[in-house]
């Protein structure tokens, strides 16, 4: 039972935005976590927890004290999610961020080559005026 690795990003912004994550200890841990809540060792290890718990008779229905320690990790787990949707939220971001510069660069290429292309024909009709009135 592994959590499974996720493979690193290829794209450089998001390789820089990881290495950025991984400079802090608190987006490092708070990564951690998150990878291993939402994976089936969590599960698994929940499953074996609540079956011991209730089968070792650890305390009497209706289980106050278990009631209590999941309601806190769900706290927690919540929290941790949320910062997981910011952390992707940020990487989207860089995204489209990224990808708006790119369209901008190609829109200034665009532009170019209309303007080159506008000049070719300009040669060519004057090259093709010339050559007609030559035979004439």
């Amino acid at each position: 039972m592994s959590v499974r690795i996720m493979p690193a990003p290829v794209n450089p912004v998001l390789i820089k935005h990881e290495a950025m994550r991984d400079e802090h200890l608190q987006d490092r841990i708070a990564d951690a976590i998150t990878k291993f809540s939402g994976s089936m060792p969590f599960i698994y290890i929940h499953i074996v927890w609540f079956a011991l718990w209730v089968g070792l008779h650890v305390e009497k229905f209706p289980f106050g004290l278990l009631t209590m320690l999941v309601s806190l990790e769900a706290i927690f787990l919540s929290t941790f999610v949320l910062i997981s949707q910011n952390r992707a939220d940020e990487r989207r971001q860089l995204l489209a961020d990224s990808e708006y510069a790119v369209v901008q660069s190609e829109e200034k290429q665009n532009e170019e080559l209309l303007a080159l292309s506008r000049q070719i024909l300009d040669l060519t009709t004057e090259i093709h005026k010339l050559t007609t009135a030559s035979k004439a």
